[in-house]
């Protein structure tokens, strides 16, 4: 019986490699002219062309070699799944205004069941972009290339792969339904400006898990319309931590609902978990449903933080507050190190005060003392051991 279950298997394990092998095309980037210490941008896009037309899924395989490339837009609709596999380094031009206004350097849009793969790297080159970064108070400024735009993309995955040194954010996405990052790794120095890790806005059912984000911005920042948000077993540091937000800038703002940040770690951040609202602002869609979780902070300044009165290079005025409702947040099972006195900074909206605001089992320390905590416009729950509130 055990020998004839044995041959069942193999012979259910060949068929089901045979129908994988017919099923599959793998489209190797030399068959497009793909060289390494080459312009790979037309074979890139060829590639794609030729994947998205096939009606059996394809894998675009970029081998071990380092490779330049400016910046591409590929869309689909597409006839079956793609898998693009990079094993290289893929370099953008060090010169920011080489890339002709690209908003993003790689760029997906309107794929279903894409798959970015492998052990290379996305050299953003940023260092110059970085340099020249004034938008903070130059409303002229330049906007420079972000290293991916994931645009209406259902079914991603991002598996592994490197995203260094962009020149503006890192990733964004928009629109997307169920994508996943996994094992992906940001990294950039702490003093690139405008960097955040990944930006996450109008989409639904999105996944980070097993990620580290080295950054000079947010390492996850949440745009409005963001639902169903998970953030899991993830590393930030250097960087700004986790942010929801900034929301309440503009009148079109769709709510940000169900979010679950959780067994993270932020090391030496500026911030660890945050919601930030602009006051004086029109926006008025609400923030809901927020859970971090088994959190630590090492050495982080500002570790828990609502700030309805976010207001960098005083771009607003305080005097008239933020219209957004914030309410079901959860700070549960956060420990660590704190470079602030104030541990936890709840300072809500005096017009629509946070509701359902619960600390739970916060163990921060400052100077090896226990952190404090400063609440306006909001009465926690307190639940284990946390710190009272004070105005």
């Amino acid at each position: 019986m055990d020998m004839k279950l044995s041959i069942t298997a193999i012979v259910l394990f060949l068929l089901l490699a045979t129908f994988d092998t017919a099923q599959s095309t793998v489209i190797d980037i030399k068959q497009f002219g793909g060289a390494p210490n080459a312009d790979i941008t037309q074979a890139f896009v060829k590639a794609w062309n030729a994947a998205c037309a096939s009606t059996t899924p394809s894998k675009i395989v970029i081998p071990g070699g380092t490779y330049k490339m400016n910046a591409i837009d590929v869309k689909g609709p597409c006839k079956a799944p793609i898998e693009v596999q990079l094993d290289g380094i893929i370099q953008a031009p060090a010169n920011p205004n080489a890339l002709n206004d690209a908003y993003q350097w790689v760029k997906f849009g309107y794929v279903d069941y894409l798959t970015l793969s492998g052990r290379g790297t996305f050299d953003g080159q940023g260092a110059t972009a970085w340099r020249e970064n004034d938008c903070g108070l130059n409303k002229n400024c330049k906007r420079r290339s972000m290293n991916f735009g994931f645009n209406f993309v259902k079914h991603g995955l991002v598996r592994d792969i490197t995203s260094k040194d962009s020149k503006n954010f890192n990733v964004n996405v928009l629109g997307c339904q169920n994508f996943t990052f996994d094992g992906f790794i940001i990294s950039a120095p702490g003093n690139s400006i405008n960097t955040d890790g990944i930006h996450v806005g109008k989409s639904t059912d999105i996944k980070i898990i097993n990620t580290k984000i080295a950054t000079g911005d947010d390492c996850v920042s949440i745009g409005d319309g963001t639902k169903n948000l998970l953030v899991q077993n993830t590393i930030c540091g250097p960087g700004h931590g986790f942010s929801v937000g900034s929301l309440g800038k503009y009148t079109n703002e769709e709510p940000v609902e169900h979010l679950v940040i959780k067994n993270c770690t932020l090391k030496g951040t500026d911030n660890g978990v945050r919601i930030k609202t602009w006051p004086s602002a029109p926006g008025t869609s609400p923030v809901t449903d927020m859970h971090f979780e088994d959190i630590i902070m090492d050495n982080v300044l500002n570790p828990v933080i609502i700030d309805q009165e976010y207001c960098p290079w005083n771009q607003c005025s305080k005097q008239v507050p933020s219209k957004i409702k914030i309410s079901k947040v959860t700070f549960k099972n956060i420990r660590g190190t704190s470079r602030n006195k104030e541990g936890v900074t709840l300072i809500c909206s005096r017009s629509v005060p946070c509701e359902a605001v619960e600390l739970s089992d916060i163990n921060l320390t400052f100077n090896g003392a226990p952190a404090t905590a400063k609440c306006l416009n909001v009465k926690p729950i307190i639940t284990g051991k946390a710190p009272r509130c004070v105005a």
